[in-house]
């Protein structure tokens, strides 16, 4: 090191920081993944045409299931006038930046459907939000978003996304209301039929005090060191999407919690429906409520989730707890059945 050093100095440069090893601190392994979330059962703050339901009631129906990986979907059965049937999942933990890495066979899509995995902080949108999947009806591009307090702004660069909006507080002038700062991801193969036609793929998310950074990775681009379960994201090259710039990272997110749900129509679903691909099919609600075998696309299969968190941070944590370090991931599990069908495999 010290001749690296010399060397350095000689060429007039110097030296950065590295950056930081990442270590697994949880994994939300299949066989106890609904173990590790709350279900959520009040109304739909987004207003959807949705009935949340508990653990055991979506256990009964069918809508939650575990084996070689996680299936999360909504009713498909039954006519539903009051609101279709579905899940949405808190995690029990609670983080202070990390690594989120999940690895999904399929997602959520179809007329009416507003899927969404993210990250929420408490009194909104003081604690922030970081949408990491999201988008309605027939997308096809991913929209990753974050929503804030006033006094968080991005740069323009930095991403091979394009930007939607810069301002992410949620009332911010010259936007929408709550759009907050957006980055639509610039592949088909990101979002919706063309993900799950492609066998799906990977997010990462990297949140740190300096920025939140997501890639995605179809399923024939996976990393060797996210397969590895030794995730490097300095190795990745430009994310997706970056959030940074006028803006505090460590003010506006804070103590989040991961999320899973699927709504329908709703604040953002519904109110485009009218000049979406769907506009031919009727109102939205009704659609939703009564053709329940349109919604057999409506639903997760989660081959894994991982978070990482710095090496530095690990040892604090594991110090405090007094435990050791948790043991590097032994790679992700195999595709599930789902995943395998769709790439020809089986």
């Amino acid at each position: 090191m010290r001749t690296a050093s010399v060397l350095l100095a000689v060429l007039g440069l110097t030296a950065g920081p590295a950056r930081a090893a990442y270590v697994l601190q949880d994994d939300y392994t299949p066989d106890t993944f609904f173990d590790q979330f709350e279900f959520f059962t009040d109304g739909d703050p987004t207003n959807g045409h949705v009935d949340y339901v508990d653990r055991g009631t979506a256990e009964g129906a069918g809508l939650i299931s575990t084996g070689s990986s996680v299936y999360m979907g909504a009713d498909h059965t039954n006519i539903a006038t009051s609101g279709r049937q579905s899940v949405r999942i808190s995690s029990t933990q609670i983080y202070n930046h990390g690594l989120f890495i999940i690895d999904l066979g399929h997602m959520p899509t179809g007329c009416g459907t507003w899927p969404a995995f993210w990250i929420l902080g408490p009194d909104w949108p003081n604690g922030g939000e970081i949408d990491i999947i999201e988008n309605v009806n027939e997308a096809t591009n991913n929209l990753q978003t974050l929503h804030t307090s006033d006094g968080c702004s991005i740069d323009s660069s930095g991403f091979t996304g394009t930007l939607h909006t810069s301002n992410c507080y949620i009332q911010a002038p010259g936007q929408d209301n709550n759009a907050g700062c957006g980055i639509e991801a610039p592949t088909t193969d990101s979002y919706g039929a063309g993900f799950n036609g492609n066998g799906g793929g990977v997010y990462a998310t990297e949140w740190t005090g300096d920025a939140i950074s997501i890639w995605f990775f179809p399923r024939s681009s996976i990393p060797s060191d996210i397969s590895g379960g030794t995730p490097d994201p300095s190795s990745w090259g430009t994310p997706t999407a970056r959030f940074a710039g006028n803006c505090d990272i460590d003010s506006h997110f804070t103590d989040m919690q991961i999320i899973f749900d699927i709504t329908f129509c709703g604040d953002w679903a519904g109110n485009v429906w009218g000049s979406s691909s769907c506009s031919s099919l009727g109102t939205c609600q009704d659609y939703v409520s009564n053709n329940p075998s349109a919604f057999e696309e409506a639903y997760w299969d989660i081959n894994s989730l991982r978070v990482y968190q710095d090496e530095a941070a690990a040892k604090k944590r594991a110090a405090e707890l007094g435990t050791g370090l948790p043991q590097p991931a032994r790679g992700f599990p195999r595709k599930s059945l789902r995943a395998r069908q769709i790439a020809g495999e089986v």
